[in-house]
């Protein structure tokens, strides 16, 4: 069977989802099979950003700040061009070091377009980064004492979670919502559906300190529980009441970051099984694909550009985010940015009805879009354009004004690769 992990959408019909969930003959390879033909998952070596730093950080040629646990990971962070800000703190016991995670003690993760750096204080350096086509490669590693030598080990067991139904089977990132109890392990968990921005705000940050949004309450962060005579009771745990907030490089688990996060790690998800799929495809067809096969590439391009052009995003909790001043990250995020001739960048926020400003997401100037096999790569550009047009756009893939629409097919076509439109003008 074809194993999907999507949500389609109500104008998709009956039978063109039935056609894209039919079994496969038995002879056929699973095309999520990671570790088969034409994948090699444990076999290939990878292109992401930390195996290609990871030499150089084992032989010393690459040095970080040894002084101290703290300065370590700060060194790191900056190494691996991750912003500090990026931080979330989480204290429910869903990690491999989760003998160490309490609300005493809480993971931290902090992450940039590629590569997410986890890090329990006292613990080891959790590293998930993103290979174009392989997806998440999972590395582990001590901090060094004295001079004793880096040494990051590929983590199989991490795989555990980071390859089932919550990543679409395939090597991807998992954001869970729980309410843990007194010391950290979860007593219920929420938010049913694959990780994203369409995820509703009131069912996030279960198990995770949030900050910078004290005019949304409707939500799971910063609590914990406990059963009481079959009732679940809330216990608030305020941000740094447990723990000392000067063992890590900043005070903050930011709403913003959170927000970015979500909204990364759908897409990636999303983009890495489809990705799969039609590598299998491919290797097994030929380049004139099978019909069922070209019906899952055709739904897997429907739901990437619908998720590029934030079709389903939930509507934002509380326009007064807009306001909070103690995010650092919404002004460390944006440095690194694509623009136009213009100065006009995809990353740019909005934070009082929705997230970012345009209605396309940063994402589509990124590796893992520009890397997906372009027979996917091009099914989904088309159905951006589509979307775009300025007569008749296809209002299926998602509902955006005109004025947007005009802006987009112009930036886009400034600065996607393959992507031109009919109308669209560079800016003088």
């Amino acid at each position: 069977m074809v194993r999907r992990h999507v949500m389609r959408h109500p104008w998709l019909s009956l039978l063109g989802i039935l056609a894209c969930l039919q079994p496969l003959a038995a002879s056929e390879p699973d095309p999520l099979d990671f570790a088969a033909a034409p994948h090699r998952y444990h076999e290939r070596t990878p292109g992401d950003p930390f195996t290609r730093l990871k030499g150089r950080l084992e032989s010393g040629e690459t040095p970080l700040n040894r002084t101290s646990e703290l300065a370590f990971v700060r060194s790191l962070l900056r190494t691996l061009e991750i912003p500090e800000s990026s931080q979330l703190l989480v204290f429910s016991t869903t990690s491999l070091q989760l003998g160490l995670i309490s609300p005493s003690n809480p993971r931290a993760l902090y992450f940039n377009e590629d590569t997410s750096v986890g890090w329990v204080p006292g613990g080891r350096i959790e590293i998930v980064s993103l290979d174009p086509e392989l997806g998440g490669i999972f590395y582990i590693f001590d901090i060094p004492r004295d001079t004793a030598p880096i040494r990051a080990e590929r983590s199989g067991r991490c795989m555990n979670c980071h390859a089932g139904e919550d990543t679409g089977f395939v090597p991807g990132l998992v954001v869970k919502s729980v309410l843990p109890g007194p010391g950290g392990g979860s007593l219920d968990s929420f938010r049913q559906m694959p990780a994203g921005h369409a995820v509703p705000f009131e069912t996030r940050f279960g198990g995770w300190h949030l900050t910078g949004a004290d005019s949304f309450t409707n939500h799971w962060g910063n609590l914990t529980g406990r059963l009481q005579e079959g009732t679940l009771i809330r216990i608030p745990n305020p941000l740094g009441e447990r723990f000392r907030l000067d063992r890590y490089p900043v005070p903050t688990s930011d709403f913003v970051a959170h927000c970015v996060h979500e909204h990364q790690i759908g897409y990636f998800n999303r983009a890495i099984a489809a990705g799969y799929r039609v590598r299998t495809y491919l290797h097994t067809d030929g380049p004139s694909l099978k019909p069922e096969h070209q019906r899952e590439v055709d739904a897997d391009a429907v739901e990437l550009a619908r998720y590029l052009l934030f079709a389903d995003e939930a509507p934002f909790p509380s326009a007064a985010i807009r306001n909070d001043t103690s995010s650092g990250f919404r002004h460390d995020f944006p440095k690194q940015h694509r623009v136009d001739s213009g100065g006009v960048s995809l990353k740019e926020l909005e934070l009082a009805t929705r997230l970012f400003r345009h209605r396309c997401s940063y994402l589509i100037h990124s590796a893992q879009f520009q890397s997906l096999p372009a027979l996917l790569r091009d099914a989904v550009l088309e159905r951006i354009r589509g979307a775009l047009r300025e007569a008749d756009p296809d209002t299926r893939i998602a509902q955006i004004n005109e004025g947007e629409r005009r802006f987009l097919r112009t930036f886009l076509s400034n600065t996607v690769p393959g992507f031109k439109t009919e109308g669209a003008k560079p800016h003088p």
